[in-house]
């Protein structure tokens, strides 16, 4: 049976200006120009606002269009020579202001790493026929200068593709002569292989050298795994030996194409700080960077069409009532924009200023261990502001600081008890745990439960597994890899 009833029910919406903001403000400052340039584009009731010299500038070309009304003549170059009255502003170029910088910009121009082998297989010994089959090698290898695919696969692609019939002991003498091009080392089917193929064009009357060789080809294995004391016996050789020679392997290069690849047209990420701190006088002083965000208004023509439609009582013909429609939306849009623009400012310099109050002893001087447990609700209470827009600042937000330049997150961190009760931050337990490991005897790293031991010392209460956690967070391997002689 069907029924028909009322239910009232309370439900929280955003407003599209809510949500604007809210996307503003998870923009970085690269990305939030290039949003407002967007904008600039799509709405022309929005514009720059002029700085003084533009505005100097305008003066001076008004000046000059008046002039050339009044006189209606063509000007000669005695009439500029001699004219002594001219005010300084017009020989000076006010197109920059005093903190631009003036930078030449680099033109870089080569080959990339498959055009450099290329040309390199026209200097080595090769048959027509040879020659199809390096280029199709050459064009399998990878960036890092590996043939990661087996000759079967691509003696399959020359078959189906370019109908070459040839067999892997072809392949194989063409891949021997792609060997000896350079880099050294390319052309290597893994590590242990790219490794001895540059061994093998140093000396072979090197007692070091033939050490390496031995230990890359016979003792691989063990020397991966830094079993120093089993290659010692195994290879009858003493301490000193051993160490120079690997200290040879490590001269060598893992990736031999990383040196020739061609880095024309990657992009690279370039960093640029949403605040900028600094110490002054024993004070800290918070600013947005605000260099390359432009300020804007709305453009008076725009705004006068709106008023003169009102003015006119609504008497005008449908071409112009869709005309004052149309401004009236972009002149609301234009509006909502700079507001958001507006808020998204005062709400990062607030969460920022609630966060350097909150860290105070730490941006004085940039030490690791005052970094105080915090999280994103100590921050919220503060401010008054919910958790989401807390993280939504401090995600993809840079600070720039007198001691480096970090990420807005990095300044978060979990707390941890020491015996006594005392809270502390887990970032103040990495940087003694960091301490620790690179002050350790070489020979004999400390293991996970060591250092669990010598923190509980400190009143550190933390067990192995949370310890063996911190360390790959911080990039350190396990003791034994650690381990060197």
């Amino acid at each position: 049976m069907q029924k028909l009833s009322l239910q009232q029910k309370l439900l929280q919406k955003l407003s599209p200006q809510q949500i604007q903001v809210i996307k503003l403000l998870e923009l970085p400052t690269l990305q939030l120009e290039q949003r407002i340039k967007k904008e600039l584009e799509e709405n022309p009731i929005l514009e720059l606002e002029k700085s003084s010299s533009d505005q100097v500038d305008e003066e001076y070309d008004n000046e000059l269009k008046s002039n050339n009304d009044v006189d209606n003549e063509e000007f000669s170059v005695d009439d500029y020579l001699n004219d002594e009255d001219l005010p300084s502003y017009r020989y000076q170029a006010n197109n920059y202001s005093s903190d631009d910088k003036t930078q030449d910009m680099p033109l870089t121009e080569g080959a990339s790493f498959h055009e450099i082998l290329m040309e390199q297989l026209g200097l080595i010994d090769l048959t027509e026929d040879e020659l199809v089959l390096a280029e199709n090698i050459v064009g399998n290898i990878d960036e890092d200068g590996y043939l990661r695919r087996d000759l079967e696969s691509i003696m399959d692609d020359l078959l189906f593709m370019q109908n070459i019939q040839t067999d892997e002991e072809k392949l194989n003498v063409v891949l021997k002569k792609i060997q000896t091009l350079d880099p050294a080392g390319v052309g290597a089917s893994d590590l242990r292989e790219c490794l001895l193929l540059q061994l093998k064009r140093k000396s072979d009357h090197d007692l070091v050298i033939e050490t390496a060789t031995e230990l890359i080809e016979l003792h691989f294995d063990e020397f991966s795994k830094k079993h120093y004391e089993k290659l010692i016996k195994k290879m009858d050789i003493d301490d000193d030996l051993l160490r120079q020679a690997i200290q040879e392997i490590l001269r060598l290069n893992p990736k031999p194409g990383s040196s020739y690849s061609n880095t024309i047209g990657r992009s690279s990420q370039v960093i640029i700080p949403d605040f900028i701190l600094e110490l002054t006088d024993g004070e800290l002083v918070l600013n947005l960077n605000q260099r390359n965000i432009p300020e804007l208004r709305v453009n008076s023509t725009y705004s006068n069409i709106l008023k003169d439609y009102k003015n006119s009582g609504g008497k005008s013909n449908s071409h112009q009532k869709d005309t004052a429609l149309f401004v009236k939306q972009k002149l609301d849009s234009a509006k909502w924009f700079i507001d958001a623009v507006r808020q998204r400012q005062q709400t990062l310099l607030l969460v920022m200023n609630a966060i350097i109050h909150y860290q105070k002893e730490y941006f004085i001087d940039g030490d690791e261990t005052k970094l105080k447990p915090m999280i994103l609700k100590d921050i919220s209470d503060r401010t008054g502001l919910d958790i989401s827009t807390i993280s939504r600042v401090s995600n993809s937000k840079y600070i720039q600081t007198h001691f480096g330049t970090f990420q807005v997150k990095y300044f978060f961190s979990e707390a941890m008890h020491k015996e006594d009760g005392e809270e502390v931050s887990t970032r103040e337990i990495k940087q003694i745990l960091k301490e620790c490991i690179e002050g350790e005897d070489k020979r004999k790293p400390l293991t996970d439960q060591k250092l669990s031991d010598f923190l509980k010392q400190k009143n550190y209460n933390i067990a192995r597994r949370t310890i063996a956690k911190y360390r790959e967070q911080m990039g350190y391997p396990v003791a034994r890899l650690r381990k060197e002689i």
